[in-house]
């Protein structure tokens, strides 16, 4: 791989001085010849997890005053992100001898044997590399077990006794089209090599981690001669005839907005290359829960139809979804919504706090989202006037038909996104162009999706963690054999796959079933790192593929930037932050994103002269796994986030992500380095939204098991142990009255009462009857006996809301607001959209409608 100095950072400079606690300090003048070092600078390399690491020491006569580490391969968010902890490290032990840092070992390992070989030279020892003899092994099979994305990946490995002769997956939950697509590349690399020094493939870090790490257990359980080198043994690719093509339009990133591209320009006639760096298309998309929200008018409310119990869609009859518990309460407040210009001023007498939707009406609304408001109203009081009288005789809100509409979810968006930064001197809100657009072009996105084979559950509207309302699109999978069920895709205990929803049939259009599908390509594990700009205009790109081949595709059309954002750079994230408190992002900050996403398409953008806009914004996903940053999927709907040390609830749990995330800073702990960690408790009658690893409660096996630092499945009384099992101060006694006294107030009608508010929630945490109106009835509720489902979550960066200018045809803008001829971007590369912070469900919503979009541009531009 090659160095890329648009990522990060990647040579880190240490000094002794800026170790002041270490005593030492840097000098420049030569000491005597007689010290411990002869004065000068030594670098060492050894063979990290994605290629070589050097490390560099300068010394006078007695001490290492500097340490430079260097590792353009390491993932920058595992290793790379400790490159310099390394280094000072090195620096205060004045030794190669420092401890690893968990999470990077291998990392830790090859700095250690780096610097160890730059300190050799220092003192003069003429020690080089021993070269490494023939290894032989104790012949027969193994299995070699390591920690990967989703669990333990065993893997069977044959030995002769001299080599590796056969790697074969014994068990493994890695996800499907993300980590699975590594095992085939990276066993041919480890029979090649003879052993795991190989370099890991883009965009499946965790896969390629445990695959590296189980062959070396292997390894030594067949009694390796020398684990050391069995462990440095690698295999060089040789670059390949340098590849030179032409297509009318470049797509660079295969994820939901570079596949949306792809299939609409292939639609439109034109022909179309996608370039993904990864080893499957999916980008992050396949990473995400996959869901999108849209308002499906068939399955809510309808104004003109008021008493309708059913809707139609495509010739079938479907029940109306109904309302949550609370939502009433949100539609009353946005009625009540000042519709005067935006002042901010108002906040400075009432402190801003966001998700404060009651203070927020008051301050007004800007005033291109005034007509939205406006039409809103006007379908909030329908709804409300025909619902009133209902709830007067006593029916319950959850047995009314949902209100969602377009403009509903316009609004929301925008003020889910009205955001403050950090030192409240500036407020961010979505473009009204921008975000209409994406939810207008929503509305025909399922069946576009459809016709191509995708399935979506066409009977339910749910909602998933930051969404605001019930407006998600639940995907099934895909249907390209026609027999009406989803095709097979290697789907987890879930029984879902996002892949075959999303990909499955986008890559078969693209490449089969379109008109011109044979002047179509997919080319994989390519790393564009250049645009080619000729007389001002964007004409192509030039990369690299994994071996080294050279590569140049030019674009007669246009050229479309789908490259995603960057929250798995962590550095940059923290650089440009202006939202979050100083401190809350650090380097040890986990992200739930493929490690591929490092803002590359950005760089490239700017180097051609793009504008960038809310680039300090990134959001947390609040519901991610403590031990890894992985998305942990569910919704706040029917779950209670609970302090480790009061064992209360803190916050709304169906509000937005941010405030969701702000409230694990302030009410969680740190547990096992994960700032922020809190206690999620849902009934585990409750099925869990999105792919989730674990199953569902019809799959006890896996959904009941204890899986250490995810999930748990405990009754109250039981409670007790698992919290001193966790080091938690908050009691069994405090959970059970949080529960309690929760369950009672939703009960009740008097969710306005408790210590923090509840809106749109589905599902008690205990159980109790309901009576023929759909009303609870206190008398009959219990707790003690209720399986719950006991889960570990903090924050971890998920969606960078930043990213290069665009207008709604997705031309990428200069700084004078001009078209870059030729220049096109579409997805979380983009800007201006979400504001501050993005709501659950509009990231795939957004990405294929502006991908279809800028293709749709690169037509009428063309003509």
């Amino acid at each position: 791989m090659r160095k890329r100095s648009i990522v990060l950072p990647l040579a880190i400079g240490v000094t002794a001085a800026s170790l002041a606690a270490c005593g030492g300090n840097a000098k420049t003048e030569t000491t005597a010849a007689t010290g411990l070092y002869t004065p000068g600078s030594y670098t060492g390399t050894a063979q990290g997890f994605g290629g070589a690491v050097s490390v560099e020491i300068t010394t006078d006569a007695e001490k290492i005053t500097a340490v430079k580490v260097s590792g353009d391969a390491e993932t920058p968010s595992v290793g790379g992100a400790h490159l310099a902890e390394l280094g000072e490290a090195v620096l205060k032990a004045q030794s190669a001898e420092i401890d690893a840092i968990s999470g990077a070992t291998v990392t830790s390992d090859a700095v250690r044997e780096a610097a160890a070989a730059a300190i050799a030279q220092a003192k003069g020892e003429s020690a080089p590399a021993k070269e490494a003899g023939p290894l032989s092994f104790t012949a027969g099979s193994y299995t070699g077990t390591a920690q990967g994305y989703n669990g333990p990946v065993s893997l069977k490995v044959s030995f002769s006794d001299s080599a590796v002769t056969g790697i074969e997956i014994e068990s493994e939950r890695e996800t499907n089209h993300i980590g699975t697509p590594a095992y085939e590349i990276l066993f041919a690399d480890a029979i090649a090599a003879n052993g795991s020094g190989i370099d890991g493939v883009s965009g499946a870090t965790f896969t390629s981690r445990a695959v590296k790490e189980a062959l070396n257990d292997a390894a030594a359980q067949a009694k390796v001669s020398d684990l050391e080198s069995f462990r440095k043994n690698t295999v060089k690719h040789e670059a390949q005839t340098p590849i030179e093509e032409s297509y009318d339009v470049v797509v660079v990133g295969a994820g939901g907005a570079g596949m949306g591209a792809a299939v609409q320009a292939a639609q439109n006639g034109d022909s179309v290359v996608v370039v993904e760096k990864n080893a499957e298309i999916g980008g992050n998309t396949v990473a995400s829960g996959g869901q999108f929200q849209s308002a499906q008018k068939y399955l809510v409310w309808d104004a003109e139809n008021p008493d309708a119990v059913s809707g139609e869609y495509k010739g079938v009859s479907y029940d109306k979804v109904k309302s949550a518990a609370g939502n009433i309460t949100v539609l009353k407040t946005i009625l009540d919504w000042n519709e005067a210009a935006f002042d901010a001023s108002y906040f400075d007498k009432v402190e801003f706090v966001a998700g404060d939707i009651t203070h927020l009406s008051k301050a007004g609304v800007h005033t291109e989202y005034r007509p939205t408001l406006q039409a809103l109203k006007k379908e909030i009081k329908a709804y409300l006037d025909w619902a009133q009288p209902k709830l007067d005789a006593g029916e319950a809100e959850t047995e009314l038909p949902l209100f969602s509409t377009v403009n509903l979810h316009i609004f929301q968006t925008y003020y889910g996104g009205l955001r403050q930064n950090a030192e409240k001197t500036e407020w961010i809100y979505g473009n009204y162009d921008l975000v209409s657009q994406f939810v207008e072009g929503g509305q025909e996105l399922k069946g576009w999706l459809e016709d191509q084979g995708a399935l979506f559950d066409e009977s339910i509207q749910p909602t998933i963690v930051g969404a605001l309302w019930q407006r998600e699109n639940d995907f099934l999978g895909s249907d390209l054999d026609g027999d009406g069920k989803p095709d097979a895709d290697g789907a987890n205990a879930s029984g879902k796959t996002v892949w075959s929803t999303y990909f499955a049939p986008t890559k078969n259009t693209l490449l089969k079933t379109a008109a011109n599908a044979a002047d179509n390509r997919i080319m994989l594990r390519t790393d564009v790192d250049s645009l080619i700009v000729e007389d001002g205009r964007v004409v192509g790109v030039k990369g690299t593929q994994y071996d080294g081949t050279e590569v140049t595709l030019r674009a007669n059309k246009g050229v479309i930037l789908a490259t995603g954002g960057y929250a798995a750079n962590i550095e940059r994230v923290m650089n440009t932050n202006d939202y979050w408190a100083k401190g809350s992002i650090t380097s040890g900050t986990k992200t739930t994103n493929r490690s591929s996403l490092q803002g590359d398409g950005i760089d490239m953008a700017e180097q051609a002269g793009a504008a960038t806009t809310g680039m300090g914004y990134t959001q947390l996903m609040p519901i991610s796994w403590v031990d890894n940053g992985n998305l942990a999927f569910g919704g706040g709907n029917y779950a209670i986030y609970v302090s480790p040390e009061t064992g209360e609830r803190y916050v709304n749990e169906t509000g937005e992500r941010d405030v969701l995330s702000l409230g694990e800073y302030r009410n969680g702990v740190e547990y096992k380095g994960a700032m922020g960690t809190v206690l999620e408790i849902a009934n585990s009658e409750q099925q869990i939204p999105g792919p989730y690893p674990y199953g569902t409660p019809k799959t006890p096996e896996t959904w009941e098991m204890d899986v250490p630092d995810r999930q748990y499945t405990r009754t109250v009384d039981e409670l007790s142990g698992l919290l001193k099992e966790f080091g938690f101060s908050a009691t069994q006694e405090q959970i059970r009255k949080t529960i309690e006294d929760y369950d009672r107030a939703l009960m009740t009608g008097t969710e306005d009462k408790l210590n923090v508010t509840k809106t749109g929630w589905t599902r008690l945490i205990g159980q109790a009857e309901k009576d023929d109106k759909g009303n609870y009835l206190p008398e009959t509720y219990t707790l003690d006996g209720v399986k719950l489902k006991i889960r570990l979550l903090a924050p971890s960066t998920h969606h960078t809301m930043g990213g290069v200018v665009i207008d709604t045809d997705r031309h990428v803008l200069d700084a004078s607001g001009k078209v870059i001829p030729g220049l096109y971007a579409a997805g979380e590369v983009t800007g201006g959209i979400h504001g501050g912070n993005r709501l659950g469900g509009n990231a795939i919503v957004e990405i294929f409608v502006s991908g279809r979009t800028a293709a749709q541009a690169i037509a009428k531009d063309s003509k």
